[in-house]
């Protein structure tokens, strides 16, 4: 929404949510999410354009377009627990939505959405609407976090699905104009509304399924003594292949990767596609394989127990440039950590010891409720310290697990930090950016994922 705001200064934008301290943080100086280049965009709109209020309903009653951005979360009880979306937030909003409405809108799907969400949206808003008339569209995001903005100004495509009927071309002709104020008219697509709401599962379900295709070379390389930097440029080279999502690393995060592919495993489930639904579920499973091999791996080494032993956990966030948390690696892994009595000194340049601690301490899938319907004090872990460097945090530790890929990590004073250490010091890069012969030298036992082993880990094989 800022950056429409930036690029279209003669529409008018609000950001509304009911949460009171969310929109007071957008409209203060320190904003509640961190994205490089956001806070330059919300400055130079907000206030002109660009407004963020808690009045929900007259802003949705003003509007044109309205742009549903709700939580989906994984539903955790009932029909489909642990796989389908839940769509309370979007159905309430649609209720709302139809309540309030005194002329014509066209409603945008942002959320990522099961296929046929806008059906049910649909049938809610018709069945609601006292004569007005609503279109929906699906306009999925595909952004990246940390690089969200760039993306935003430079889409590879933005995808607009609509009613194949008069008024929903009409609709669709409407968004496409908001877009083609700074997007290029070969980028912007337009699709049925099925194919724009799968088209997002497909994007994601394929970037996954890349990582996992990656790392389960990886748990290879490191049997057979092979490369997987190597083995990954060499495949990258390929046209049809190429080299982007091809890091191997401790797995992948985010708020909307396994979410996705366990929709899409659902929805081809219920379509009656078990062998399609069992085809995607592997990419998670191979997710969930690297992260317990990475536990694995730092217990064995460590002469198979870290009890009561100090370990550096570097980056909490799932990937770098972002404050995110959601379904990071990191919280499955130092929960194994935990699991076997470690005691965790955790740092990140983005992440508050509040965020590490709710993290740890909450249950699957509820991170996707809205922050008011999260369990409001998480009890503490004790073994967990957040710490305000990397020097701190791997201070007396006889371990350092690198689980984000932030860049002031490999730039780090490697010699003063070993110095620093319990002997022997070891070094788990769960994400493949130090020069592990360099930390050799110093001294550490270095585990890179999908490198040639260290002839101490040799010794000691990662069993499950």
């Amino acid at each position: 929404m800022a950056v429409i705001a930036l690029k279209c200064p003669d529409i008018e934008v609000a950001v509304v949510d009911i949460s009171v301290p969310r929109i007071a943080a957008w409209n203060s100086d320190q904003l509640p999410i961190y994205e490089p280049g956001l806070d330059d965009v919300v400055k130079q709109c907000r206030g002109k354009n660009l407004f963020f209020s808690t009045e929900v309903e007259k802003h949705v009653r003003e509007a044109d377009i309205v742009f549903v951005s709700v939580n989906t979360p994984t539903k955790t009880r009932g029909l489909g627990a642990g796989k389908a979306a839940d769509l309370t937030y979007w159905e309430s909003a649609a209720r709302m939505i139809a309540d309030v409405s005194k002329s014509d809108k066209i409603v945008v799907e942002k959320s990522t959405v099961p296929v046929k969400t806008a059906e049910a949206i649909e049938k809610i808003l018709t069945h609601n609407s006292k004569g007005i008339k609503f279109q929906i569209l699906s306009n999925p995001e595909f952004l990246a976090e940390g690089t969200a903005i760039q993306d935003l100004f430079n889409p590879d495509r933005v995808l607009i699905g609509g009613r194949e009927t008069p008024e929903g071309n009409k609709a669709v002709q409407a968004l496409k104009e908001v877009y083609a104020h700074w997007v290029p008219e070969e980028r912007i697509l337009t699709t049925n509304l099925w194919s724009a709401e799968l088209s997002k599962l497909a994007a994601n379900a394929f970037l996954a399924q890349r990582i996992s295709s990656v790392n389960a070379m990886s748990a290879l390389c490191e049997a057979t003594g092979a490369d997987v930097t190597q083995v990954s440029y060499a495949i990258g080279k390929d046209t049809r292949i190429g080299p982007k999502f091809l890091n191997a690393s401790v797995g992948f995060g985010g708020s909307c990767f396994q979410k996705d592919i366990l929709n899409l495993v659902y929805i081809c489930e219920c379509n009656g596609l078990p062998e399609v639904a069992e085809y995607w579920k592997q990419v998670i499973k191979i997710n969930d394989y690297q992260k317990n091999r990475f536990v694995n791996r730092v217990v064995s080494s460590m002469f198979n127990t870290v009890s009561n032993k100090k370990i550096a956990i570097l980056g909490f966030a799932f990937k770098k440039d972002t404050g995110d948390t959601r379904e990071t690696p990191a919280i499955d892994v130092c929960k194994g950590l935990l699991g076997d009595k470690a005691r965790l000194s955790i740092y990140d340049p983005q992440v508050t010891e509040d965020q590490v601690q709710r993290d740890l301490s909450m249950k699957k899938f509820d991170w996707d409720h809205p922050l008011h319907l999260q369990p409001m004090s998480p009890t503490t872990v004790k073994q967990v310290s957040c710490v305000w460097d990397a020097y701190e945090a791997t201070k007396d530790a006889h371990g350092i697990c690198i689980l984000t890929e932030w860049d002031e990590f490999k730039e780090l004073d490697f010699k003063k930090i070993y110095d620093n250490m319990q002997k022997p010091a070891f070094v788990f890069d769960g994400r493949n950016i130090v020069n592990a012969d360099q930390l050799r030298e110093i001294g550490f036992i270095v585990y890179s994922i999908g490198k040639p082993l260290d002839a101490w880990l040799k010794d000691m094989p990662a069993v499950a």
